[in-house]
């Protein structure tokens, strides 16, 4: 049985107040902008296939709220479909005479649907009584206009018809008729020609040609504007004398425009890589690959019902919705998906093997970042328990905290985190003996070669429920971090796996550590990692020997000084570095970002002494400096815990807002747009000026590029959990108070 997704979903906005913010001990720190969650837009598409090899022309909602497309092989409806879930295009049987007739156009007049067939123009509106006979067989253009008129061709000839007046006819000579709009303020029919743009006064029955040097492939009005789409961009002209008014608009996602519309005093525009609608600010939102449409080749775009667009391809129809929202009801949204389908034995996975983005088609896998997504999830579960005091974000932190201890206990190894674990005989780990080992327990096998990413993302969420859980959670939680930091700092700052070997990251060993050349990034994440994972330590267990270790690492071996250096000087090792550094170097990590985030918490909440909670507050801003590009949202998040005037509130807040629902991983295509400014090469890989919406880039986690541009080849075929993704930063927001609850 299919599952119905009800969320709430309205207007754009954020209003920045300033306010106290407090600590959890309710000390006044500083004052810090908060994010109101008030109602916005949030868009999402419901899919309807095509099954059948057939052309689509039109698509129309009539006043009932059916959806009908004109194909050619008749009207057909649409079945079924909700978000996630795609219904289908079938053929409409409803009346029966109908399916008899030619229909070859199709429009609305008073919210009603008229077809065009080889006879007359008809309906099933008002008793049926509409129809008008023609002497055009051929005719498959049709418009209306006020009080029963319409006006049709077959591309040669237009014909006017009208249930008061006399018929009307007129041949456009050696240009070709492509479509016709109707003004209702004036009251004149407009026809656009290959080469001329035409008016039909209604009132008085005048007809008037002016050429047109564009190649058009389209038009719209907007109000009294003309709009000419183009083989390259679109345009407005002064329909009499048929001359450009302003320039033409060609830096647009795709400039060769299939169909241009206008909706609600909005134009939007098709071509045959997807959809996109002109914003006030001059930008584009775009639509592009089955995230929101089944086809990318746009025939025809609609307005739909309750503020949707109707945009109909050659894979079927992509109703887009746009629907009041506020981030706490996303949250509620994005917390039933995450128990739905992204929960495996406790742990925060990915759905994988989807068929074609079927979402009850996948399986859930194991991943080498088990423990870190799991982290991040369970630590936004143990925010959201401190803000609402959930049972149910209680019980989620209960399920995560029995999967994390596992990884500690399935191995043998005393204190050694498994990368994940799962039963036996699912896996042939005879394929991959370096990571995957039978453990004591028959039933169970497990991961090795644990990385230095699942030990930070271990102890920040370790390091987040001592602090704020009152209940066996908070001891639970301290005693794995001694557990684990136990383990690092008795082998001399390494992880040591099942063959008594350091894994190939688990090394925070200065010998390894200052091996590195300064200005090569793992110099300083591990520096700043190691010493953020034993404050953790110390702090909550106080034993000094964790104490001792930060700072002789920090006195004695540079460390202080590593994880102080600024961003701007890490780079690309030198020609004579070692070979592994040069690897390291290569170009920016994100996952390092990730982790140095995640380690942030730890660094600057648990930091030694005051002095070195203020040089903390300086690396943590210098790096937040360097990400700002990114708007990431997690990051400029997790940059307020310093208590920092400034972290870019409002760009968290667009990240959160603009993040689709839709987390399957659909083919992303944007480096063909028009619109976007390409800068050259870099180390940070950064591709445009200006990074793009979520919702228009690939799905990815906090460790990947914002600026990748393009995803192919798994189309459809996984969906990522919400839980790292967003309900994180989210809730860590509302735990800091950046973000407010919502306002109806």
């Amino acid at each position: 049985m299919k599952k119905v997704n009800r969320f709430y979903l309205g207007v754009i906005s954020v209003i920045l107040l300033s306010c106290s913010h407090q600590n959890k001990e309710g000390i006044r720190t500083t004052a810090q902008s908060v994010y109101e969650d008030v109602p916005y837009l949030q868009d999402f598409s419901v899919r309807y296939d095509l099954k059948d090899s057939i052309d689509l022309a039109k698509v129309y909602v009539d006043r009932n709220k059916v959806i009908q497309v004109l194909s050619s092989k008749g009207v057909l409806r649409t079945h079924d479909g909700e978000f996630l879930y795609p219904g289908v295009l079938m053929a409409d049987k409803t009346y029966l005479p109908l399916t008899e007739k030619n229909v070859s156009g199709m429009t609305l007049f008073q919210d009603q649907f008229v077809y065009l067939e080889d006879k007359a123009v008809l309906s099933n509106a008002w008793a049926g009584n509409l129809y008008l006979k023609h002497d055009l067989p051929d005719a498959n253009i049709i418009t209306a206009g006020s009080h029963f008129d319409f006006m049709i061709s077959d591309g040669e000839t237009l014909q006017f018809l009208s249930k008061d007046k006399g018929p009307w006819e007129e041949p456009l000579g050696d240009d070709r008729v492509m479509d016709i709009r109707y003004s209702e303020s004036k009251k004149i029919f407009w026809i656009l020609g290959q080469h001329s743009i035409s008016s039909f006064n209604t009132t008085n029955n005048s007809f008037k040609t002016t050429q047109i040097e564009q190649n058009p492939t389209s038009f719209a009005l907007l109000g009294d504007q003309v709009i000419i789409g183009t083989g390259d961009g679109y345009l407005e002209i002064d329909p009499e004398t048929g001359k450009t008014i302003g320039e033409v608009h060609n830096k647009l996602p795709v400039p060769a425009i299939t169909c241009v519309e206008a909706i609600d005093g909005q134009l939007w525009f098709g071509s045959a890589q997807g959809a996109f609608k002109l914003r006030e600010d001059g930008k584009f939102d775009y639509y592009y690959g089955k995230r929101w449409l089944p086809g990318n080749v746009v025939k025809h775009i609609s307005k739909g019902q309750d503020g949707s667009v109707l945009i109909l391809t050659d894979g079927g129809l992509g109703k887009i919705d746009f629907k009041k929202m506020t981030l706490f009801d996303k949250a509620q949204y994005y917390e039933q998906q995450v128990r739905d389908r992204h929960i495996r034995y406790g742990f925060n996975a990915t759905l994988v093997d989807l068929d074609n983005g079927n979402v009850d088609s996948g399986r859930l896998s194991d991943s080498d970042n088990d423990g870190l997504w799991t982290s991040m999830y369970l630590a936004g579960e143990v925010f959201r328990y401190a803000v609402t005091k959930s049972d149910d974000a209680l019980q989620n932190c209960r399920e995560s905290m029995d999967a994390m201890e596992k990884l500690y206990t399935i191995n043998g190894v005393p204190g050694f985190p498994s990368r994940s674990f799962d039963r036996s005989g699912y896996l042939d780990i005879l394929h991959d003996p370096d990571r995957w080992h039978q453990s004591s327990d028959p039933e169970w096998d497990w991961k090795g070669t644990t990385s230095s990413d699942e030990a930070i993302g271990h102890i920040f969420a370790f390091g987040v429920m001592a602090d704020l859980m009152d209940n066996d959670l908070k001891d639970r939680a301290i005693a794995l971090i001694d557990t684990l930091m136990g383990h690092v700092v008795s082998n001399d700052l390494y992880m040591i796996d099942y063959d008594g070997k350091p894994t190939t990251w688990g090394k925070w060993n200065p010998e390894y550590v200052n091996a590195r050349p300064k200005n090569v990034g793992d110099r300083k994440i591990n520096s700043s990692n190691i010493i953020a994972m034993l404050q953790t330590a110390y702090h909550f267990t106080k034993k000094e020997k964790y104490k001792e270790k930060a700072l002789d690492l920090m006195e004695n071996y540079g460390y202080l000084e590593n994880l102080m250096r600024p961003m701007k000087d890490i780079g690309v090792a030198s020609d004579d570095a070692d070979d592994w550094s040069k690897m390291l170097s290569e170009s920016w990590n994100h996952s390092d970002d990730e982790m140095y985030f995640l380690g942030y918490w730890g660094l600057y909440n648990y930091a030694l002494n005051d002095t070195l909670k203020t040089k903390f507050k300086a690396a943590i801003i210098d790096h937040w400096e360097a990400e700002r590009p990114e708007k990431e949202g997690a990051w400029n998040i997790m940059t307020a815990l310093t208590g920092t005037d400034e972290f870019d509130l409002d760009e968290a807040a667009w990240y959160l807002r603009e993040h689709p629902m839709d987390l399957v991983t659909w083919d992303i295509k944007n480096s063909q747009r028009k619109d976007i400014e390409f800068i050259a090469p870099n180390f940070r890989e950064q591709t445009i000026k200006e990074v793009l919406p979520p919702d228009e880039r690939p799905v990815q986690r906090h460790n990947a590029n914002m600026f990748r541009l393009d995803r192919v080849g798994n189309d459809g075929g996984e969906e990522y959990s919400a839980g790292d993704i967003w309900l994180f930063p989210y809730w860590m927001g509302r735990y800091l108070g950046i973000i407010g609850e919502p306002k109806s």
